[in-house]
């Protein structure tokens, strides 16, 4: 099961992919999260682990990776990493964090100015997931990146199922409607959490979104709010997570 995790900036990615791997973990699942949000530096310290090294620097590094994809690109092909599949114990060590049944994978980050673009981290994360292979009693959760570009880079293709996490906002709600029309057009199946809501808030979402791919709605809680100002690992159980890996694990 490969569950990919999008939405706005600011929408509570990060932390429902931090909620549901410990979740599913306690179900006795093996857990990798794939950190492929190249801007958030935060999502290591909500699971309770270390940031591991950069899975990119096992391919030679960011440059590296951009001389590969610039003599590839001209000629029409395409850059391969990977000649068999991989599953998750195939990952090198030195490039995974665990803290129990979770293991955390992070792509790359941006480090420095005029660096360039995060194109290289967006490409290996497709090509990871696409040959990333994941069997019985494993799960893998992918952190992305704010907005849809990931969409365009086609890093949904290796997944199973989407979640697209939506705070109270139009602009949240705006986003859906893009997000499920190309999670319709790739035929994966696409589910909303909503996040961050009280009653009257998700009566007025669900209004525009309807009830029937909303999977969850996750309350305003104030210690996750503590948590994440203060950079702790966040340690709550709530009922709707169990619900919604309840629905994950249906569609397993």
């Amino acid at each position: 099961m490969k569950i990919l995790v999008c939405g706005k900036g600011g929408s509570g990615k990060s932390t429902i992919a931090a909620l549901l791997a410990k979740c599913i973990a306690q179900r006795g699942y093996q857990v990798l999260v794939v950190d492929s949000d190249e801007s958030n530096y935060g999502l290591h310290r909500q699971l309770g682990m270390e940031l591991p090294s950069y899975f990119m620097e096992y391919f030679g590094g960011k440059k590296e990776m951009i001389s590969k994809m610039m003599k590839a690109f001209p000629k029409g092909e395409k850059v391969e990493l990977f000649d068999q599949k991989w599953g998750i114990d195939d990952i090198p060590r030195d490039y995974l964090t665990q803290k129990g049944r979770i293991r955390l994978l992070a792509i790359g980050k941006i480090q420095d100015f005029g660096e360039g673009c995060a194109c290289p981290m967006g490409a290996l994360s497709k090509m990871f997931l696409d040959n990333l292979e994941a069997d019985g009693k494993e799960a893998v959760i992918v952190d992305t990146e704010a907005g849809i570009e990931h969409f365009g880079r086609g890093v949904e293709q290796g997944c199973d199922v989407i979640l697209a996490v939506l705070d109270p906002s139009y602009e949240s709600l705006q986003l859906s409607k893009k997000i499920d029309e190309i999670s319709q057009n790739i035929g994966k199946p696409l589910y909303f959490v909503l996040n961050r809501v009280n009653p009257e808030r998700r009566a007025a979402m669900l209004e525009v979104l309807g009830e029937g791919k909303v999977a969850a709605s996750i309350p305003e809680d104030g210690e996750i709010f503590r948590a994440g100002l203060a950079g702790e690992e966040i340690d709550v159980q709530l009922e709707e997570m169990d619900r919604l890996a309840d629905l994950l694990e249906s569609k397993a």
